[in-house]
């Protein structure tokens, strides 16, 4: 009998209701027991409940452990933002891989684990100005934040037998990129196997050309919370579209064990399409499976996976990616492909 997990869902605006129909169908096929608390974050009930729909949000997320997002639109406020305070979340985890019949400017295979601190840089903090010509804004780089963000990207790397690199720019930033190394640097020496994982410096201006020219000489990098931004937009443009991307948000409790974790998919909420079934669900369902696998469902989630590559390696792909499938018919392919791929 399938063991029965609860998980938050957190409702969109935009192509979210369609891209909710396809978590929603994809969940019903596979042999897991799903219960969704759903929260409905769509702007016009943002705007309408105000900050306790967010704190119901936060409240059923801390209950449930997991929680899957559709994209928000950002007008008032910016609901990731918010959650991300709320929840504490430390690291925003983005794995980057190569996707079987997807064209692409690169043609060797990428398989990379983006660990961005989730807090602080320049983004804590909206500046102010300085008389009418010049502005300034602090930057933030905090202890505890950096320390989980690295037991989390050695942990990763040493689960998956990967190599690890951290980037900043350690030279010129002295006092906060170099606290960032030397945080990095003690957590790979206090670590039980952290001989198991190579280490490597890399200068950030470096490392974003490098990733151009060889992307597959890295495996997982850590960084700080603008680097984070700017690399996963440029790693998710090397396997063919910025709107393939999954993404998790973690908090960590005081003995270090992720609290919370809440998957989505990195694009936004394309209210052009919305309704048409045009949207392309690869994204969240890549992040579903993501979620499957942190729920301990790792046949499941290997299996929709594998079933959603296959359908895009045979063309079976919505119209933004070769294909002429819609919504609902590339959703019902995946299952079928998923199917196969747990009876094989």
């Amino acid at each position: 009998m399938a063991k029965r997990h609860e998980v938050t869902e957190l409702l969109g605006d935009g192509i979210a209701e369609e891209l909710c129909r396809s978590v929603r169908a994809v969940a019903a096929s596979l042999p897991v027991e799903i219960a969704f608390d759903t929260v409905n974050l769509e702007h016009s009930n943002r705007r309408a409940a105000g900050r306790p729909i967010y704190d119901q949000a936060a409240a059923s997320m801390r209950r449930t452990g997991a929680g899957i997002k559709y994209p928000t639109a950002t007008i008032e406020e910016s609901p990731n933002a918010v959650l991300r305070k709320l929840l504490k979340f430390a690291v925003i985890h983005r794995p980057v891989t190569t996707i079987p019949g997807l064209k692409t400017h690169f043609t060797g295979k990428i398989d990379l684990d983006i660990v961005r601190v989730a807090t602080g840089g320049t983004y804590e903090d909206p500046g102010q100005m300085i008389g009418d010509y010049a502005a300034v804004s602090l930057r933030m780089v905090d202890r505890k934040t950096c320390e989980q963000a690295a037991h989390y990207a050695f942990s990763v790397a040493a689960r998956d037998r990967k190599s690890l690199t951290s980037s900043s720019k350690y030279t010129i930033q002295r006092v906060t990129d170099g606290l960032f190394e030397d945080i990095v640097a003690d957590v790979a020496k206090e670590m039980t196997f952290a001989g198991q994982v190579e280490h490597r410096r890399e200068l950030f201006d470096a490392l974003l050309a490098k990733l151009v020219m060889k992307p597959e000489a890295f495996q997982v990098i850590l960084v700080l919370n603008e680097y984070g931004d700017f690399l996963s937009d440029l790693a998710s443009g090397l396997i063919g579209s910025l709107g393939l991307g999954a993404s998790v948000s973690l908090a960590f409790d005081d003995r270090g064990r992720v609290s919370v974790g809440m998957f989505d998919a990195v694009h936004g909420t394309a209210p052009d399409i919305a309704g048409q079934d045009k949207a392309n669900p690869t994204a969240i369902l890549l992040a579903f499976s993501l979620l499957l696998a942190h729920l301990g469902e790792p046949k499941a989630a290997g299996a929709l996976r594998r079933g959603l590559f296959d359908c895009l390696d045979a063309k079976e792909a919505t119209p933004d990616l070769g294909g002429d499938l819609g919504t609902q018919a590339f959703t019902e392919a995946v299952i079928r492909r998923a199917a196969e791929r747990l009876k094989g």
